[in-house]
This record gives C-alpha cells, structure tokens and sequence, in this order.
C-alpha cells in the first residue's frame, strides 16, 4: 500500500518559529500582531508576506533578514521568500480627542501629524517638507499642508508657485508634486501682497483648508503650523483631528524656552507629543570634518528628556538643504545619500513608528516594556 509522504514543513512550523521575532515598537511578536499573511509551501521553499504598519518602518529590513534566517532553520526548508508589504494603521482621533463634535472629519487621512515651532527662524519648514519627501519615497502616500497663513513658503520650497489648485463646486484639489499633495495660502494670494487678517478670518481659511480640500486616501498629512501658540494653531490643535505633534527646535536655551510652551500647548488640549526634532544641531565642515556646534549642543535632548518625550533625532546643518529648499527641490530627493538626508529618513522612520505605537495603544496591541511610557 503506497503512502504519500507527510510535508517536512507545516504552516504550523512556520508561524511557531515566525512567532519568536518581536517587533521592537510594539514589544509583540508578528505573528500575534497579524503581520504575517499569505504563507505557501512547495516541497522545501517557503513564501509569504509580513504586512508592517507603515512602508517607512525603520526595522523593515532587520525584521525580513530575522524571517528569513527563521524559516530557513526548519529541516526540509530549502528557500525563503519573503515579501515586506504595508498597510499604515489609522492613529486620528485615537487619543480621545479626535472623536470630538467640533473636530472635522478626515476619514480617508490615517494620520494627521502638526509639525511645530515655539518661535520662527528653527528650520520648521525645512523640516516638514524634507519629511514629507521622505515618507513619500518609502511609498506612503502623503499630504502636505502649509498652514502659515501670513507667511506661506511651502510653495516656494516645494517648487509649486506657479501652480494653482483646481476647484471643482465648493471642493478644492490640492497642487501635487512628486506625489505629495500640497494646500497653501501661497497658491491663493499673489506673492508679494501681505495676508493682513484677524484672527477669526484665518481660523475661517485654515477650517476651509480641512474641510473642502479632496486630499483623498492618506497615509500621512504633515501639517506646518505657523511658528508660536497663537490663533492659527488652536485653530488647528482644537479642530484638526491630530495623531499627533512634533515640536521642531534650535540646541540654543532661547530656542528650547519657547519649545517648551509649544509641547505645553498640545498637551493642554490633549494632542499626543510624537518626538522632538534638534535641526542645527552642529556644522560639519566638509575638508576637515570636524564638528561645529554653532548653536550649542544637546538642547533638544535635554528638553525631550524634561518634558518625557523621545528624541526623533537631530539635523546637523547642511548648507545644500538650503541651497534645495531656495531651488523647490528638498534635499532628501536630490542627495539622498547625503548624510543629512539618511537623517531625515531615520526621522520619518521614527515618527511613523511612534505613530504605529499609538495605533497599538488604542487598539490595546501595546505591550510597554518600559516604565517611562505613560
């Protein structure tokens, strides 16, 4: 009587040995996580998928080379593959204050994340819009609004001064670029004409910029706040559905004096802080590389330690960031193996990951390994 031989290799094996590699965010293994999907065995080769929370996860490789090495430890197993896909996570409206009656909705934008500022002059722009570049190469989808009413100059350093939104109805299609999806004052106003409004005129623009641009399906929508705790930002802390804040910063104590009140701003109105970003952290000269600390060192460190949030990481000055950000080209896109702009990278990778670790919380994923975390 003839038998047919059992598989060396089960589905069972493969997720009992898949199921001992934790994501280091979520502090949960990815099997219980629901990462792991698709999985197909042919005689001795394996394949299957790990659908991570974000296409920018700073792990990503780290956690296919561990599948790997994994699956390849079963006998019988003679090849690996393993596809690294993404599905971002919804984290708007997930702390509670999102859910609010005097929120607007943005139901097909998984993230809304304000990038800001304590006083002007930081690089907060700079910032945001090499972010947003770096999302986008990851192949997250990504909006960007620019929400300095009186000084917009995301179009400039995006290069989309020249273009308009179109209008279709009272709806409003945001510019785009390099696939990123841009709304700002700027496009509406001639260059050199000053927006000279009171308050309750730019709470009325920025509600309209929420409201009636079709931003359609986002990952992620940075919002460049205006630098200060005025009107336009609670305009939007209180009627923006955050995920979450970042609070951009100089090492300089002058600088980290008025960080300090735009992290208690958004912890007033209970918007979660997602990280500190340190921008000029230090000068690094290119024929001797020896390292400048114009604006002295570690102040954004310090603070994001005071105030019990991580340090995203810190941008050292690079004068092509400014070069590019003059000429619409961020930096991140035209030298992206620079240094600074690996630095950038690294930065959306943790923020997309401090995004995942709210999604987790709210949905009750998050197993905290640390006492600090509150």
């Amino acid at each position: 009587m003839f038998f047919k031989p059992k598989s060396e290799v089960s589905q069972q094996d493969v997720l009992r040995v898949l199921s001992e590699i934790q994501d280091p965010d979520l502090h949960r293994d990815i099997v219980s996580l629901g990462f792991v999907k698709d999985i197909k065995i042919e005689g001795g080769r394996v394949a299957f998928k790990v659908e991570l929370t974000t296409p920018a996860c700073p792990v990503k490789d780290q956690l296919k080379l561990q599948c790997e090495e994994r699956v390849k430890s079963l006998p019988g197993v003679t090849e690996v593959a393993v596809e690294m896909t993404a599905a971002v996570r919804s984290s708007t409206g997930s702390h509670g204050t999102g859910a609010r009656a005097n929120r607007i909705s943005l139901p097909s934008v998984r993230n809304v994340i304000a990038v800001a500022s304590g006083k002007g002059g930081v690089g907060k722009s700079t910032v945001t819009i090499n972010l947003a570049t770096a999302l986008a190469d990851t192949g997250a989808r990504v909006g960007l609004l620019d929400a300095d009413v009186y000084g917009p100059s995301v179009p400039l350093m995006m290069g989309t001064k020249e273009k308009k939104p179109t209008t279709e109805g009272d709806r409003v299609f945001p510019v785009e670029k390099d696939g990123i999806k841009i709304m700002s004052m700027g496009y509406l106003v001639p260059e050199n004409q000053p927006v000279i409004w009171r308050g309750p005129m730019v709470h009325g623009a920025l509600t309209q910029f929420l409201n009636q641009v079709e931003w359609g399906d986002l990952d992620y929508l940075l919002i460049d706040m205006p630098p200060g705790t005025g009107d336009a930002q609670l305009t939007i802390s209180q009627t923006a559905p955050l995920s979450g804040a970042i609070i951009v910063t100089t090492p300089q104590d002058v600088s980290l004096l008025d960080a300090r009140k735009g992290l208690m701003m958004f912890h007033n109105v209970n918007v979660p802080i997602l990280g500190v970003i340190e921008n000029m952290s230090g000068f690094v000269c290119g024929h001797c590389q020896e390292t400048t600390h114009i604006f002295r060192k570690g102040g954004g460190e310090r603070i994001a330690k005071e105030m019990g949030v991580p340090l995203l990481g810190a941008v050292p000055i690079d004068p092509r960031v400014a070069e590019c950000g003059d000429a619409g080209t961020p930096a991140v896109g035209v030298f992206p193996t620079a240094e600074v702009s690996k630095i950038f990278k690294k930065i959306a990778g943790e923020v997309a990951a401090e995004l995942s670790i709210l999604h987790a919380k709210s949905s009750g994923n998050f197993h905290s390994m640390s006492l600090q975390w509150q």
